[in-house]
């Protein structure tokens, strides 16, 4: 969606003990801390935090709420640009393509780096 304020994104790399659906839960109930309100929002709208579960391992999964890989992101400046500076090689699980490698194709969706600021 494009009217709608500019808005900050990060991609995060970690592990977890949780199973991908706990995992799930665990990011929404941080997203609602932070005042989240799903059933007022737009599809695709503004939104307080927006926290994906982008990969989950080298696995693929279709669960209720959740499928893994995250299905649009091999078509979002906004996550492959990060992605890659974190990972350049990562391959997707199921072609073995790296995310790298789909950036050209986004390349005029209007993301800009902000400069770090100091602490």
């Amino acid at each position: 969606m494009l009217d709608q304020p500019d808005f900050l994104n990060l991609v995060a790399r970690g592990e977890t003990g949780l199973r991908p659906l706990e995992l799930l839960a665990a990011t929404q109930s941080v997203e609602a801390r932070f005042g989240r309100d799903r059933s007022r929002e737009r599809s695709k709208g503004p939104r307080t935090l927006d926290i994906d579960i982008l990969l989950y391992g080298d696995e693929i999964l279709e669960l209720p709420g959740l499928s893994v890989p995250h299905p649009g992101m091999r078509e979002r400046a906004f996550v492959l640009v990060p992605l890659a500076e974190i990972a350049p090689g990562l391959r997707h699980p199921a072609d073995g393509l790296t995310f790298a490698s789909f950036i050209e194709s986004v390349s005029g969706q209007g993301i800009y780096l902000r400069a770090a600021r100091p602490v």
